[in-house]
């Protein structure tokens, strides 16, 4: 948690974007596993935790525009409470700490949010992804479930999406609190690719060392000898020397804020030729992304380019073939690089996806295209200084997709089909590093975590 002058400097420049009404902010409540008393690992929402830097449940916060005054919604704990839970401070001194003066019981917030609409005042909401939210704006405005989303405020989701798209240094602290411990939990899987062990053991371990650092990870674990499936969430394959493990994993800091590296490891430590040759590909657009990042630029352009290396690439190994501009142009390079390049990252791992990717990695300027690959780009704006980035190209061998296309007879002046047969075992290589995007171009996040092949290799070798 930052300390209060920090949430009260962003609420009032949230109070100065949105100009009038007021900007509704709904805490997560527990979620139960089975059963009430067993819930989910308690996780706050990002935007509350934002404006409001209170981490825990049960909680609804109102910035009123009209008035120039911010309140907490909220109920202090009982005696059964700090018997099962233990002690919690009041709310009035919790929100003290955020800078927020005024507190009421969570049941005053639907008497408050009712007599605002009666008054013609605008009730700003964002857009909700829980159940409980849906609900509440129901219970408290009137909003029916099935037209919660809908009724988002897009002033708001403007608003926010602008504050928190350009990240202070103490973010960025933050950010690489969460990546020293990313370090730890790579060092860890690199020395554990080895054969015979099972993908569960080095998941668990390594999920472990972010919960012993002091937070958790920032996102369910990709972990797979199958890395052809890009979010491939199981993990109960025996390693096998020869084959490839894709480890896409990072950390949270114990304020939240996420981290977000893939390495591709050869288990037993020592690619082969053929995994060289395409591990070398995806590195080479790794760096050169990363190198061409920088403010005004794109985000797109720096996607196209890298897919560009990856065609330049495959072109020089016999996989693809004809000119690299024309097959980036007609999405050949999709059927080896499917997604896009790199998202937003900070108190969410995509950042702010709630808040819908277009609001977010869209804007007046650049289109969503609908080529498939390029359509799952989920950054495409141009940067600016204080984005934190993910970069994070791939080259994939999906037999399905493979397939499909060859039948089809799509990209036949690119693709050279007759040799990927020996390939379909191959699996996938990803190499992705978080960057923050600066005045001069795009800096590497964290304490560098092993990266060329032979640095790779060195790290797996036991």
């Amino acid at each position: 948690m930052f300390d209060a002058r920090t949430y009260s400097a962003r609420r009032r420049r949230l109070r100065r974007d949105l100009g009038s009404g007021l900007a509704l902010f709904l805490g997560n409540d527990e979620s139960p596993m089975n059963y009430a008393a067993n819930g989910y690992p308690f996780r706050q929402d990002s935007s509350f935790l934002y404006f409001f830097g209170l981490d825990s449940p049960g909680l609804a916060g109102i910035v009123d525009v009209d008035e120039g005054t911010d309140i907490l919604f909220g109920d202090d704990i009982g005696l059964e409470d700090i018997i099962w839970m233990g002690f919690l401070p009041t709310l009035k001194e919790r929100a003290a700490e955020v800078g927020v003066r005024a507190t009421r019981p969570s049941t005053d917030a639907a008497d408050y949010l009712r007599q605002a609409l009666a008054r013609g005042r605008m009730v700003h909401l964002l857009p909700p992804y829980r159940a409980e939210h849906r609900l509440k704006m129901e219970e408290w405005l009137g909003v029916p479930p099935a037209e919660a989303k809908s009724r988002a405020s897009q002033a708001l989701v403007r608003a926010v999406v602008a504050q928190r798209s350009i990240k202070s240094e103490a973010e960025v602290a933050e950010i690489e609190a969460a990546l020293t411990t990313t370090y730890k939990m790579y060092e860890t899987a690199m020395r554990m690719a080895q054969p015979g062990v099972y993908e569960r053991s080095i998941a668990g371990r390594i999920d472990g060392i972010a919960r012993a650092e002091g937070g958790a990870t920032a996102f369910p674990t990709i972990l797979s000898v199958n890395g052809q499936v890009l979010h491939n969430h199981g993990h109960a394959n025996k390693l096998t020397k020869g084959r490839l493990l894709v480890v896409d994993s990072g950390a949270e800091s114990a304020s939240h804020y996420a981290s977000d590296i893939t390495r591709t490891i050869p288990v037993g430590g020592k690619f082969t030729a053929r995994q060289r040759d395409i591990y070398e590909i995806v590195h080479a657009a790794n760096v050169g992304a990363i190198m061409a990042a920088k403010p005004g630029l794109p985000y797109k352009e720096v996607h196209l380019l890298a897919a560009r290396i990856i065609v330049d690439g495959l072109k020089s190994i016999g996989l693809m073939r004809g000119d690299s501009a024309e097959a980036v142009a007609r999405g050949a390079q999709a059927l080896f690089f499917p997604h896009g390049l790199g998202h937003m990252m900070g108190l969410d791992v995509h950042d702010m996806e709630n808040l819908g990717e277009n609001n977010v990695g869209y804007d007046a300027s650049i289109e969503r295209s609908r080529q498939f690959g390029l359509a799952y780009l989920r950054m495409a704006r141009p940067l600016q200084p204080g984005h934190v980035m993910t970069v994070e190209p791939g080259i994939y061998f999906i037999p399905a997709l493979i397939d499909q296309w060859k039948a089809e007879g799509k990209a036949l002046d690119f693709v050279v089909y007759d040799k990927l047969d020996a390939y379909r075992g191959f699996g996938g290589v990803r190499i992705e590093d978080d960057i923050l995007v600066t005045r001069d171009g795009g800096r590497i996040l964290g304490r560098p975590i092993p990266k060329t092949a032979a640095q790779v290799e060195a790290a797996a070798t036991v």
